[in-house]
């Protein structure tokens, strides 16, 4: 079996997406936050025999839907921000023997198997980083690492440019993977908006969710909701 890992942290859903309170109500963020995971845990699923998936994290949604794809569930870590679980989990997992992971947030629905596998085999050899930007170039919504420690991570807003550098400061040039499934997250009323116009449409639990909650579809694609 594979010592590659995937990484996959999951705040507690419910205070999930909290930049969002002016579309959704509580339970409506908290039902998106779980079906773009399911979303996310979907694609990873198929790629099973490349690389192993850890979810990290203490809630009890989350943690039943990674134990129903067979995905191994961590908790070190899961409550220190998506930095501390990614890098708890990775040193963890290093301990254990892993030679390298790559992670994801749980927020990039309509990323896909093919993207996870181009980012898989864009990875070379230890030592090695590759990263694809969020849409905006601004934030890092994947990354893999070779070896476990190659690389300081901090994730954030403002984290791609810092990543790159941080790359080239331990003596490894990045590749960069431009995906669109995995370059649209969801944290605000400008990418659920953006997220609901998206053409052409990529059929995905999140926006199956969206669409049926009552008038919410038009209303967020002409930007209403934000």
């Amino acid at each position: 079996m594979s010592s590659f890992w995937i990484i996959v942290p999951v705040k507690d859903t419910r205070h999930s997406k909290q930049r969002l309170m002016a579309s959704l109500d509580a339970h409506q963020r908290r039902s998106l936050a779980l079906f773009m995971l399911e979303d996310v845990l979907a694609a990873v699923a198929p790629v099973r025999d490349f690389a192993r998936c850890a979810v990290v994290t203490t809630d009890p949604d989350a943690t039943a839907m990674a134990e129903r794809f067979g995905m191994r569930v961590l908790t070190e870590g899961a409550a220190d921000g998506h930095t501390g679980s990614v890098s708890a989990a990775a040193h963890l997992l290093g301990r254990e023997g892993a030679s390298g992971f790559l992670t994801l947030p749980g927020d990039i629905p309509n990323m896909s198997t093919s993207e996870v596998e181009a980012l898989l085999r864009a990875h070379r050899q230890a030592p090695a980083f590759t990263i694809a930007p969020s849409h905006d170039e601004l934030g890092s919504n994947a990354v893999a690492c070779s070896p476990i420690d190659a690389v300081p991570l901090r994730f954030g807003s403002d984290s791609y440019f810092p990543h790159l550098a941080a790359a080239r400061r331990a003596g490894i040039e990045p590749t960069v993977l431009r995906l669109p499934g995995i370059a649209m997250d969801i944290d605000t009323p400008e990418d659920l908006a953006r997220f609901m116009r998206q053409e052409p449409r990529v059929s995905t639990r999140a926006l199956a969710y969206l669409e049926s909650l009552p008038g919410f579809g038009v209303a967020a694609a002409q930007g209403e909701s934000a």
